[in-house]
């Protein structure tokens, strides 16, 4: 069995990072820990995935992905808040694919005790 590093960037293999959230076999425990995950759903296209952990009320009906996109890389440049005695948080993220890159500050919510992406402000 081949193992390959995980897309978010972390020092461990897909199945033992984000792959374990993916599959829902543990929540993601921080907000960071979530934008890694959701960042390498987008890598792995898994919209299933990335509706659950939307917030309800900013959730779109589906996610529409681009054929022609090819992430490759996260830079995680600020967060704030996000731990595990938060309610909310925010990550500050650079998400490069080929061609340029998306600047992000993203917020974040807990719900039922589980981490949710809510919304984003596009930087640069």
């Amino acid at each position: 069995m081949t193992t390959r590093s995980c897309p978010c960037g972390l020092p461990e293999a897909y199945e033992r990072c984000c792959g374990r959230h993916h599959r829902g076999a543990a929540p993601a425990p921080t907000a960071e820990a979530l934008m890694r995950s959701r960042y390498s759903a987008f890598v792995e296209r898994d919209e299933a995935y990335l509706l659950r952990t939307w917030h309800p009320r900013t959730r779109p009906a589906r996610v529409d992905f681009d054929p022609g996109m090819r992430w490759t890389g996260l830079e995680i440049l600020e967060t704030g808040g996000g731990s595990a005695f938060h309610t909310t948080g925010t990550v500050t993220f650079r998400a490069s694919f080929r061609g340029g890159s998306l600047h992000e500050r993203s917020r974040f919510e807990r719900i039922d005790g589980a981490w949710v992406y809510v919304d984003g402000d596009f930087l640069d």
